[in-house]
């Protein structure tokens, strides 16, 4: 075999190989699931956003929950007896009301139980998902985000709906129109958002319980990408447990990231057994 043989094979090798992983990383991912559906009795539905390069105020750049996902999220739970238990695995930094919103409204009709088990994140409409299951599985150094506004205006900037509603409060005989038709809608998208939340909650929380969970969650006190932590969430008396099935790591390790992005984070990939003291 002469060297130009081999440097093509090489080269076609170069292209095949991810390709290749790619088709193995998801058949890994379809047995592993198939394994959580056998051990908890339920269908697993995931929804990982694995490109989570974020602008400002936590706006996602690429990979977001799309109309597309809320079809598809639809169509297996469509898909999926009333009595079976839906398992929604979720990793997103948010994404478009409107899908979110849907994605919501149906888990909460289903009458079998809905989790959501959330191993890192679930900001912004992965929240609003969330609020709407039975019960929530979060990973203690997990986070979820706040649920206030973020309107956007015709330069194409991103602002919270609040802070535009502050801005109005302060005297000012130069304000243009544009501010003010930004100020009608922020005030209408506070509204809606306060009602989609509480509607949610309803369903498993009391009146006062569910008014409190709403202003914490969408008043706007904090910016749109601020954390919320797993014991913040436990303190708003939500259905939260720590209790993540292992598999559920195993299956985030099968959702790398692009392959032109350089790793920074790396590791050996195996659990390591506690030390043992020495006796003196």
């Amino acid at each position: 075999m002469d060297l130009w043989t081999i440097i093509t094979i090489l080269i076609f090798a170069s292209f095949l190989w991810p390709l290749l992983k790619n088709r193995l990383d998801f058949l890994k991912r379809l047995a592993l699931i198939k394994k959580i559906e056998e051990k908890r009795k339920s269908r697993v539905i995931t929804m990982i956003h694995r490109q989570e390069t974020l602008s400002i105020l936590g706006i996602p750049l690429t990979r977001y929950i799309t109309i597309e996902d809320s079809e598809q999220i639809l169509r297996a739970i469509r898909l999926t007896p009333d009595t079976l238990p839906i398992d929604l695995i979720l990793h997103t930094p948010g994404g478009l009301l409107l899908a979110s919103e849907q994605i919501a409204n149906a888990l909460k009709r289903r009458q079998g139980k809905v989790t959501v088990i959330i191993p890192f994140y679930a900001m912004s409409g992965g929240t609003l998902i969330s609020i709407a299951a039975d019960e929530i599985l979060m990973a203690k150094d997990a986070v979820l985000g706040s649920l206030d506004p973020i309107i956007s205006s015709a330069g194409g900037n991103f602002y919270p709906a609040v802070s535009i509603v502050q801005a109005l409060t302060v005297a000012n005989k130069n304000r243009s129109d544009q501010t003010l038709i930004l100020g009608d809608v922020a005030k209408k998208a506070i509204s809606q958002i306060k009602e989609i939340v509480y509607s949610l909650l309803l369903e498993h929380q009391d009146k006062n319980q569910a008014l409190q969970i709403t202003k914490f969650l969408a008043s706007g006190e904090r910016t749109h990408d601020f954390p919320l932590t797993f014991e913040q969430i436990k303190q708003l008396k939500l259905p939260v447990s720590d209790a993540i099935p292992e598999e559920i790591n195993q299956l985030m390790a099968l959702y790398p990231q692009p392959a032109l992005k350089q790793q920074s984070v790396e590791f050996i990939p195996t659990p390591y057994q506690p030390i043992p003291k020495k006796n003196r």
